[in-house]
């Protein structure tokens, strides 16, 4: 519980109640160079190009929009950000972000600050148990869940977007889209009134209610909200200790400490289950004191408000050239606070695919594979939140039997401990893998350390959305000049990990799409280039297992 997920762009969370503490008012607005008018010098955009034909629009400038629209333009294509809000919300609603999160955003060169500012915490409740999650057995250099908030997140990814040359228009909705079998139309209202425009792919990055995905016809089912949690950001003068957590006959609660000195407390308080207008300070400090026992000498809040526990997963993720991602594509209670991170993965996936296909460097059915890879994604998260969500709910006393079992086991199984770490963290992904690849062919790709280019890893080489083929530094490997090649020892290939392998094609995203243990040159290049001709030109690719855990 709370972290809660992400929720950015042209539309609210279904999850999300209004804030008591009100966004301050604009002080300026933003909105497009294209418009005509006085408005010219409040756009967030970059210098001019020669093509000034946008190919992808992407509604919602949260960071799951923000991450695409880079992934996008250092791939050449011209992207641009459609955002209803004048201003970015200064309220984190994301918080947590997991291993594999790190992971890519150190590969793309926007961690430092993350890592620098934020609370690295080795443990974390599940579902507001005793007994905690171990995070810091997990096989990866970041080997913690790291308190960070979500506008940082996004002051990082905004600044990353917009040096890249995207185009951010600001108080620009997206009210409805249609497509052609050529192009998308879009209908935005901006603040010099409505206007039309056409753009190769849309993106829906635009929230739980997603006026892009309704557009597309893309069904969203799911649950309905059943109970409300609070959710305050306060300054505590007598704070509990780390980790404290709390369940009784009053509801439950748990406070962890957010970087700037403030705490996020956040719970369940059964005797307001009906909530009528915005969270008060008052009332606020009523519930902490009835579901902890104490107030914790809290004062001047930074931000209250409520959420609910709709569970919402999209049919599909791609219809024509529409695509939905983040919360757009799955809203869930946020147990475990992994909603951001699977919605920037999300980006991840889908940024390198349209920028293939845009570049005329793949076939278009290659964008099939964003469905296929992040759909079960969206299905392990919607199971992973609703088991936790089950758990915390269990307040009646004939339901005690479920916590009691679920702490003993997290408390004295370590191989459930370290699954449901793995689980959230992010590193658990495993894609499609095509029939007769070697194990970790599907699997997030470690950070190798090199000795071509010397000093440096595997991460530093994926810096850009690029395939990346690593080999055995005893072999040389021909016939692939368009593929970015690095080498490493045997002894740090099989540090890693990855105990034999000699060769390893690592997709943009960071996933292994082949790998072999030949020791032979000419067949490990000769597969290596039939291994991305048919990622690349799926049609043309072998057949494909099954599933994703």
């Amino acid at each position: 519980m709370p972290y809660p997920g992400t929720r950015a762009g042209n539309s609210s969370n279904e999850n999300s109640a209004t804030p008591s503490l009100p966004l301050p008012e604009a002080t300026h607005r933003h909105t497009s160079t294209r418009l005509r008018a006085t408005r010219r010098s409040r756009v967030r955009r970059p210098a001019k190009r020669k093509n000034a034909v946008t190919t992808v629009a992407i509604a919602g400038a949260g960071p799951v929009g923000l991450m695409l629209a880079r992934e996008l333009q250092m791939q050449g294509v011209r992207t641009v950000v459609l955002e209803a809000a004048a201003e970015r919300s200064p309220y984190s609603k994301a918080l947590g972000i997991h291993a594999r999160t790190i992971e890519i955003l150190t590969m793309r060169g926007l961690a430092d600050d993350m890592l620098a500012g934020g609370i690295r915490l080795p443990r974390h409740h599940y579902a507001m148990l005793p007994n905690s999650i171990d995070y810091s057995k997990l096989p990866s250099p970041y080997a913690f869940v790291l308190a960070y908030p979500q506008v940082g997140t996004e002051n990082t990814l905004e600044s990353a977007a917009l040096s890249a040359g995207a185009e951010l228009r600001r108080e620009h909705r997206v009210i409805s889209a249609s497509q052609s079998a050529d192009e998308v139309t879009l209908e935005v209202d901006g603040p010099d009134g409505h206007y039309t425009e056409q753009v190769e792919y849309l993106v829906g990055c635009d929230g739980g209610r997603s006026v892009v995905r309704e557009s597309a016809g893309i069904d969203f089912p799911g649950s309905e909200v059943t109970f409300w949690s609070f959710l305050g950001e306060v300054y505590l003068d007598s704070p509990p200790e780390r980790g404290f957590v709390r369940h009784g006959e009053h509801g439950a609660i748990f406070v962890a400490p957010v970087p700037g000195g403030f705490y996020r407390v956040s719970g369940i308080d059964l005797a307001r289950q009906d909530p009528q207008g915005p969270l008060e300070f008052d009332e606020f400090r009523e519930t902490v004191i009835r579901t902890a026992g104490d107030d914790f000498g809290m004062r001047d809040p930074v931000w209250l408000t409520r959420f609910g526990d709709a569970s919402r997963l999209a049919s599909q993720y791609r219809n024509g050239r529409v695509f939905v991602a983040g919360d757009s594509a799955h809203i869930h209670y946020p147990a475990g606070g992994v909603g951001l991170n699977i919605g920037l993965q999300d980006a991840l996936n889908l940024g390198w695919r349209l920028g293939h296909v845009i570049n005329g460097t793949a076939d278009e059915d290659l964008l099939e594979g964003y469905h296929a890879d992040r759909h079960p994604v969206g299905q392990a998260l919607m199971t992973t939140s609703q088991a936790q969500t089950a758990v915390i709910k269990a307040f009646a006393p004939g339901d005690q039997g479920l916590r009691t079992l679920t702490n003993d086991l997290i408390g004295s199984v370590t191989e459930m401990n370290y699954e449901l770490a793995l689980r959230l963290s992010g590193l658990a992904v495993r894609y499609l893998a095509p029939e007769g690849s070697l194990p970790i062919v599907g699997t997030r790709a470690p950070d190798v350390q090199l000795t071509s280019p010397a000093g440096q890893s595997l991460f530093d080489q994926l810096d850009r959305p690029r395939f990346v083929l690593l080999h055995r530094d005893d072999l040389t490997l021909e016939g692939l000049e368009d593929v970015h090649t690095v080498a490493a020892d045997a002894d740090a290939i099989d540090t890693a990990g990855w105990t034999a392998v000699t060769a390893a094609l690592v997709r943009p995203d960071g996933y292994v799409a082949w790998a072999t243990h030949t020791q032979d040159s000419t067949c490990a290049g000769a597969e290596a280039a039939d291994a991305l001709s048919h990622t690349l030109r799926p049609s043309a690719a072998h057949a494909i297992t099954a599933p994703v855990t």
